[in-house]
């Protein structure tokens, strides 16, 4: 479709290339820009055209393009504002989703953009027309009807007790007080959601100063408010049944028919099944489903059609006398999900040749040619990155093996070891943002049994109801695992086989060859990670064609090991094989192998050369979120409604919400949701999965998050634009909730005990803080640590106890037994030695052995010994440990002690300052809050 640009009307010229809303009104059958201070203000005389442009993680932009429509417009304007939007449109690429609103019928998608509501006014633009003007007057008693639970429709209707019912929502708004009366089959969620309106009534039109009374169906006189709320009707009658209106029934019902836009006119289309073939590119057809009616756009067609197929639909609504009717206008290639639902099958959309920057390329020469700065407009999209974990990294890890109906608990030097015919539940407790969080989840390896699978999933259910639902559950599949799972382990190794029972059995019964890891057999391991706090080593099959130029392997038999580093690795690939070495293989020297240089021997193991892959494997990205309200029926079938532009205060207490990211989806439910259905989290999840709603063919081995209201975790609220986390302190429903701060003023801060860690099995799982740094060491049974030391292996190897060393906790502190002095100092000494003691696993391994020397030698001064404050040498720690190679002289061995702590401190802190600014900025404000404490 070819775009004439001079037939842009000038009022549109940059559209669109920011995030966030555009309005134009129509005036004299022109666009004029609405300022932003007046957004969300609508005139019932007028037209007016909103974009709202977001930006998508891609680096593209998505666009939503709305024509509303007041009920006093005439259908001229309306006509023109159909026809700008079709050529804003273009202009924009030809992508946007056009959606027709009319006045009191607005899509629940325009109102989410001016929550909480939208409350048109009369008057309008003087545009020839019959308008209504604009009139300051004294406040004047108005009634209006609300409807939705998560966007509000209001109507002002007649102020007359017949108006009322059972089953809706009103505000009266006096000069002195706003009621709003509760009708007695109205759900608790419209009540809450109505209460914002009554605060934007009154911040909008009384200044903030009056009064809010709530009036609930049934309470008579005997209450005050309810009383004063009658009397303004002339005093208390029943109320009629609630009778059928023009709210309802009108439009609802219809056979959906098919039309072909034909030189301005529609032709019927006969079929018997609603297929895509029915759409050809070069044609624009109308799909009338009743209460909607699409207009469908093919990618050859003309401006000139698109317009014809705009105005031959506002021609039909008119004549018809459709009023309630939603239009929508989708393109070729860009349809919505809702359009996709109403076909029979629809195919996976295929890559068109306007891709995101092609498009914006186009929109660039557009506004370049009216001599518009497109500085920045071209930008690629971003480069992708390994995503953040929004996870501590530091708490304290419990891993499980799954043995038919038990589970049996693996060591701290086991529990990084996981096979893949094996089910797992892990449980890590870690220091959120104010509290401490608590993780559950199952891992699925790929050959695990499904009879294992159940059991893991009982089991992890049982252990987060124990926990009162207070604990995050997450259920993974080998392969899908997100970014927290790595980062909890750390250094993880995954390996052929299992060793459960029930494994074991399958293998027994089924005949086949058990292939599980030996370590005296041949193995191949694939590399992958970005760090230090995220590594694994994974088992693959012991071929030439398994290798990948953009990984680093290790091959071992029983004798030999060999290291593989690819050509397209990077120095962090080449640090993380070195360290996975440590717990694969420490005792065994290794041969490090160069692609295109390998040894007779190396290929020798593998079976002889074949081709192998060079492109790195890409995991399934995260998308733009979606929020889903989901209800469970009785008959087990699952209802979803998508909330367009969410915020946290969409999640009410007494719902359940879907929050879908591609990648892995959470399940969230709050603190009024009945027992039987927290339990039933991860059902809903997997029925969510199963409905492919958004037509993602979703996996089924997705990763799914169940989460609890005032529990979550900030790898979810990382998804909303803000977050309250003191929200969730207050009790009651969504509706007491806001009352209490609509009539307060102020949200209360409700007394609520500080949350313990929850207690698993009768354990409790809370660690000291200083107990919570995790060495990034492996097994304290390795003969050596490559990639460190000798000084630092030597240090590790005097402090850990085998029998006792934990991954999740450090080498025991040396206490001074005899300290100089109690004061102030010694108490600053002391917090900041737990600080860097808390750091010392990811510091040690994150700062190079020479920068560390470096660091301590600048802090003496270049010497090899020192004096303190008392004038006592201070030797460096190496010389005075029991196995020195040249130990101190003079030594006062009942002072041992004194010389080993003091120089343990020293190399702590030196090591601290030297790692500091190579921290994350965050990193750095937070221990910079710590420090200042003291």
């Amino acid at each position: 479709m070819s775009v004439s640009m001079k037939d842009l009307d000038p009022a549109f010229r940059g559209a669109g290339q920011k995030d966030g809303l555009e309005i134009w009104r129509i005036e004299s059958f022109k666009p004029v820009a609405v300022p932003a201070s007046s957004y969300g203000k609508f005139y019932m005389g007028d037209s007016y055209i909103i974009l709202k442009t977001t930006a998508l993680r891609n680096g593209s932009f998505r666009h939503d393009l709305h024509y509303w429509l007041g009920k006093d417009t005439s259908q001229d304007e309306a006509g023109t504002a159909a026809i700008l939007t079709v050529e804003l449109d273009a202009a924009l690429g030809g992508r946007a989703v056009q959606y027709r609103e009319v006045q009191g019928n607005e899509t629940e998608k325009l109102l989410s953009y001016f929550r909480p509501c939208i409350m048109p006014q009369p008057g309008g633009v003087a545009t020839g027309f019959n308008h209504v003007e604009v009139n300051e007057q004294e406040h004047v008693t108005r009634l209006y009807v609300c409807r939705g639970k998560h966007v509000v429709h209001v109507k002002e209707v007649p102020f007359a007790r017949s108006t009322l019912n059972h089953d809706d929502i009103f505000i009266l708004d006096t000069k002195s007080k706003i009621f709003q009366f509760n009708g007695s089959n109205s759900c608790i969620q419209e009540r809450a959601k109505a209460l914002e309106v009554v605060q934007y009534i009154k911040d909008t039109f009384h200044e903030g100063k009056c009064d809010i009374a709530a009036v609930e169906d049934g309470r008579l006189m005997a209450d005050a408010e309810a009383g004063e709320f009658w009397a303004t009707f002339g005093g208390f009658a029943p109320l009629p049944r609630k009778t059928s209106s023009e709210e309802t029934g009108q439009d609802m019902d219809a056979a959906v028919k098919l039309l072909c836009f034909n030189q301005g006119t529609l032709e019927p289309i006969g079929f018997e099944s609603l297929v895509h073939e029915l759409l050809e590119p070069n044609k624009c057809y109308l799909l009338d489903c009743g209460a909607e009616m699409y207009v469908w756009m093919g990618r050859g067609t003309s401006l000139q059609q698109r317009k014809g197929a705009s105005e031959a639909a506002e021609k039909m609504l008119f004549d018809s006398s459709r009023t309630k009717s939603h239009v929508m206008k989708v393109i070729e290639g860009y349809e919505t999900i809702m359009f996709k639902s109403k076909f029979s099958e629809w195919p996976a959309t295929p890559d068109l040749k306007l891709s995101s920057e092609d498009g914006r390329g186009k929109v660039a020469a557009l506004l370049k040619s009216q001599g518009l700065d497109v500085k920045g407009l071209m930008k690629s999209a971003p480069v992708k990155e390994e995503p953040e974990s929004y996870i501590d990294c530091t708490g304290h890890l419990q891993v499980w093996r799954v043995n038919g109906n038990k589970k049996t608990l693996l060591s701290s030097t086991e529990q990084s070891k996981i096979y893949t015919g094996d089910c797992y539940i892990f449980q890590y407790t870690y220091t959120g943002e104010d509290k401490e969080e608590c993780l559950i989840g199952t891992w699925f390896g790929k050959k695990s049994i499904e009879e294992e699978r159940a059991s893991a999933i009982s089991q992890a259910s049982k252990m987060v109801q124990a926990a009162k639902f207070q604990a995050t559950m997450a259920r993974l599949y080998e392969g899908k695992e997100p970014i927290q799972f790595f980062v909890m382990f750390q250094s993880l190794q995954v390996f052929k086989g299992g060793l459960s029972s029930g494994y074991k059995s399958f293998i027994a019964e089924s005949g086949l060859d058990d292939d599980s890891y030996s370590e005296a057999g041949l193995a191949l391991f694939q590399i992958q990670g970005s760090g230090s706090e995220n590594m694994q080593a994974i088992q693959v099959d012991a071929v030439a064609s398994s290798l990948n130029s953009s990984y680093c392997y290790i091959l071992h038999d029983g004798n030999s090991v060999f290291t593989w580093i690819g050509n397209n690795t990077t120095s962090v690939d080449h640090d993380l094989v070195e360290r996975q070495l440590d717990a694969i293989k420490s005792e065994l020297p290794s041969r490090s192998q160069k692609e295109g240089r390998e040894t007779d021997k190396f290929w020798e193991l593998l079976g002889g050369k074949s081709k192998y892959s060079n492109k790195k494997i890409e995991r399934e990205q995260e998308s733009d979120p979606h929020l889903f309200s989901c209800i469970l029926s009785k008959d087990g079938n699952l209802k979803v409604k998508e909330i367009h532009h969410f915020t946290q205060d969409d999640l009410v207490a007494e719902d359940v919400f879907v929050l879908d990211c591609r990648s892995y989806l959470f399940v969230w439910f709050g603190q009024e949701v009945d027992a039987k259905v927290k339990t039933q989290a991860m059902d809903i999840g997997e029925k969510f999965i199963a409905s492919d709603f958004l037509m993602e063919n979703l996996s089924r081995e997705t990763t799914i998050f169940t989460v609890s209201e005032g529990s979550e975790p900030s790898f979810f609220t990382r998804f909303f634009t803000s977050w309250d986390p003191a929200k969730s302190l207050m009790h009651g429903s969504s509706y007491q909730r806001r009352l209490a701060i609509l009539k307060g003023g102020a949200r209360p801060l409700l007394d609520k005990p500080k949350r313990r860690t929850p207690a698993v099995s009768g354990r409790t799982l809370a660690q000291d803080k200083s107990q919570r740094s995790r060495s990034m060491s492996t097994s304290p049974e390795c003969h050596r640590l490559r990639g460190r030391s000798p000084a630092f292996a030597a240090l590790t190897s005097t402090f850990e106890k085998p029998s006792t060393r934990n991954l999740s906790t450090p080498p025991p502190a040396i206490k001074k037994l005899f300290p100089k002095s109690t004061g102030p100092e010694t108490s600053k000494q002391t917090a900041i030695s737990e600080l860097t003691s808390s750091l010392e696993g990811p510091l040690r391994s994150a700062i190079p052995k020479h920068l560390r020397d470096k660091a301590i030698q600048e802090d003496t001064g270049g010497e090899d010994e020192a004096e303190d404050d008392e004038g006592r040498t201070i030797y460096p720690y190496e010389r005075v440990k029991t196995t020195s190679d040249d130990p101190a002289p003079d030594i006062d061995i009942t002072k041992r002690e004194i010389y080993l702590s003091t120089a343990e401190f020293r190399e702590k802190f030196s090591m601290a300052r030297a790692a500091f600014y190579r921290l994350p900025k965050w990193k750095q404000n937070k221990l910079k809050t710590a420090l200042q404490l003291f």
